[in-house]
């Protein structure tokens, strides 16, 4: 999961828990609000720590000639 997917999934709980007052019968929205929070949480800090680990094993050095 990329940090965009992560991002949308933040802002699509946030939403849901926050923004949404609809009911519907046998499901919470508030509840898959927060999961999609806590998921988008977590998928954006693997990908940052993915991305930075990716960043720091490159070689910027240049070959003498």
């Amino acid at each position: 999961m990329g940090i965009g997917v992560s991002m949308f999934l933040l802002a699509l709980g946030a939403i849901l828990l926050w923004a949404v007052n609809t009911t519907v019968a046998g499901v919470s929205i508030n509840t898959i609000g927060v999961i999609l929070l806590v998921v988008g949480a977590i998928g954006l800090v693997a990908g940052l720590l993915a991305a930075s680990r990716t960043r720091d094993d490159r070689d910027d050095r240049v070959a003498a000639p």
